[in-house]
């Protein structure tokens, strides 16, 4: 039959900047179960080195150890960390309790790395009544005494029901009265059959135990057993623990990710200040993502509304010479249009909305003593809705003015400037090529198009233009107006056949030409895109930031929490408990910071719109986008600071100051 612990020639060696530290030089020993240990010895005679061997929170260099007949070299440190938790409990001089949980949820701890669901709140209340607390359940660690912290720290080395107590100078804080006590509940627990293994270095507190090991430079010098105690009796077959299996379990199934978000929450409210400030970055980050996303989309919105009025669905029908070997037939191969024309185009009802018959020419404008040559341009009475040409100044012409050919203008915003400077030009009377007419309007600022000046026009009445001002018979071209962008290609295609027929022309014959509007549209979609790509990488880069920030306060916290690492590792955290646990730290800030900054965006976004009168559009595909961005940063950023945390080894962490 195989003992309990049992340890064959172990050494144990540490270096400690240049020098090695020899603590263990080939110890053996066997405890059985039921057994009081107290371990002695002077500091530095290796007795903290020899228990945390023994409580799996450090291995040993050489030689082997073996628990309950398996070999601790053979095990992984998950399944080392299982069994930590499963059949070890630990009792520390420094008490190691969580500051900013109350009692039961510090002795409670173990739990969540059990794999077992459940509170356990009541079991915890349990262990704190068997060592006379049940009255102090709602305080924090700081409103304890030591002697109090102490006992909390034996609550929780209990709260699994362990087979073996390992307790670390459990009075070498406390006062005499305050030692008694504590020895009195470790006495309490030998007598229900719990092994206890103490390391001490005070003689009164060794005398509590049934067997003392003296050791010193890392030897065993003396083992003596109190007359009159045997070592137990230990039945065949009463250990029933699965070494093997303590290290697995699913993390979903078992709850223990439940409690990691509870765990990371109370340390992100532990500190306020600190956590805000991290999550800030983040929250900037989202928020003018967001805002900038609506921003750019509503700018894209209202530049498509704006070319719509320019006539982003428009087309332009211009009589063109037929080309013959690449030299151009003379003036009696370009196709005429004429009214008729127009109006058939308008009759396509489904997928025209308008169409207006344009002449173009050449003008000399005069007014008093200055004169101006222009663009003169003839139109029909839909044109000026159709190309956002109707006067802000003045009015547009009637029906009756049209069909009458009166001799009223609309002039240009440059040959306003030019004749009239500052003088308000409505009413008043200009020769157009030495034919009086009347200026009813200034029509709106179009600016430039390439070379041209959009403003140097005059627009007159169609008919007056054909036949009073340029004396011709034919419109030098058609605005036809697309009831949808979509349709564009399919007008294109109808009128030409239509054109093919009226005019009898041969299929190949290209003595007419359609354009639309689509450089422009191309224009605008690419400088919105450049637009929406340039606010959106802005904003990116803030919350890039923002997950800097966290990795930083998340690299802080590591470092400020390794005795707390150690501890969790301890009463057996896996390696992947520590990591998951803070990499839920930082997620949580950055999705809580993701959640706020969205709605802060949103908030932003409409404030701009109502100051700035700016089209805003939030989009879903932007909500969804920077809730996924903070999340993933929260991973990345926080994965590093994790790893490091996970892979701090439990006896160094302990020791960290």
């Amino acid at each position: 039959m195989s003992s309990m612990l049992e340890l064959v020639d172990v050494h144990r060696t540490y270096l400690i900047g240049e020098s090695t530290v020899y603590a263990l030089r080939g110890v053996s020993l066997t405890i059985e179960q039921g057994e009081f240990v107290a371990i002695m010895g002077a500091s530095g005679s290796g007795k903290s080195s020899l228990l945390q061997i023994l409580g799996l929170l450090d291995n040993p260099d050489k030689g082997e150890y073996r628990i309950f007949g398996n070999n601790v070299n053979t095990m992984t440190e998950d399944e080392q960390a299982g069994v930590r938790n499963n059949v070890a409990g630990f009792v520390f001089q420094q008490f190691h309790l969580l500051k900013r949980m109350d009692i039961v949820d510090n002795v409670r701890l173990p739990y969540i790395y059990s794999g077992i669901k459940g509170s356990f709140r009541r079991e915890a209340i349990e262990r704190l009544r068997m060592v006379g607390l049940e009255q102090r359940i709602d305080h924090t660690p700081n409103q304890l005494s030591g002697g109090e912290q102490q006992r909390v720290a034996i609550a929780r080395a209990l709260v699994r029901d362990p087979l073996i107590i390992f307790a670390d100078e459990p009075t070498g804080n406390l006062d005499s009265k305050n030692s008694a006590e504590i020895m009195k509940i470790l006495q309490g627990l030998h007598a229900e059959g719990k092994t206890i293994i103490m390391v001490t270095h005070e003689n009164e507190i060794a005398a509590y135990a049934g067997r003392v090991i003296t050791m010193r430079d890392g030897v065993i010098v003396a083992d003596e057993r109190k007359p009159g105690i045997m070592p137990p009796v230990v039945v065949a077959g009463e250990i029933g623990f699965d070494i093997h299996g303590s290290g697995k379990g699913s993390l979903w199934q078992d709850g223990r990710f439940m409690g990691f978000i509870a765990q990371a929450f109370q340390a992100i409210l532990a500190n306020k200040m600190r956590s805000f400030l991290s999550v800030l970055g983040i929250l900037v980050g989202v928020a003018s993502v967001i805002a900038m996303m609506a921003l750019g989309e509503g700018a894209k919105a209202s530049m498509q509304e704006q070319l719509k009025s320019m006539g982003s669905n428009m087309l332009s029908i211009r009589a063109g010479s037929a080309k013959i070997r690449g030299a151009a037939q003379g003036a009696g191969a370009v196709t005429r249009f004429t009214f008729a024309d127009v109006d058939d185009i308008a009759s396509l009802r489904t997928l025209v909305k308008n169409a207006s018959g344009v002449v173009n020419g050449a003008g000399r404008i005069v007014f008093g003593n200055k004169n101006w040559s222009t663009s003169l341009t003839g139109v029909g009475y839909d044109y000026g809705t159709m190309r956002a040409a109707i006067p802000s100044v003045g009015r547009w012409f009637t029906r009756e003015e049209i069909q009458t050919r009166d001799k009223v203008a609309i002039i240009g915003v440059t040959v306003a400037k030019q004749l009239f400077n500052n003088m308000n030009p409505i009413g008043k009377t200009v020769k157009i090529n030495r034919i009086n007419f009347t200026v009813i309007g200034i029509a709106p600022a179009k600016g430039f198009s390439g070379p041209q000046d959009e403003d140097d026009v005059v627009i007159v009445p169609v008919t007056t233009a054909m036949y009073r001002v340029l004396g011709k018979s034919y419109l030098s071209g058609i605005f036809v107006e697309v009831t949808s962008p979509a349709l564009i290609e399919q007008t294109k295609s109808t009128i030409s056949g239509m054109i093919h027929k009226r005019h009898r022309l041969k299929v190949d014959d290209d003595s007419f030409n359609i354009r639309d509007m689509t450089e422009i549209q191309q224009m605008l979609s690419s400088t919105t895109q450049t637009m929406s790509l340039l606010l959106g990488s802005i904003a990116a880069i803030s919350l890039v930031v923002g997950g800097i920030g966290i990795m930083n306060i998340m690299l802080v916290s590591v470092t400020e929490r390794t005795r707390e690492i150690g501890l969790r590792k301890a009463i057996g955290a896996r390696k992947n408990d520590i990591m998951l646990q803070f990499l839920v730290e930082s997620v949580g800030m950055t999705v809580s910071g993701g959640l706020i900054g969205i709605l802060l965006g949103i908030g932003i976004s409409f404030i701009l719109s109502f100051f700035a009168g700016w089209a805003v559009k939030t989009s879903l595909i932007s909500v969804v986008l920077a809730t996924a961005f903070s999340a993933l940063t929260g991973i990345f950023f926080g994965l590093w600071p994790a790893r490091k945390a996970a892979d701090l080894k439990p006896v160094e962490a302990l020791r960290y100051e």
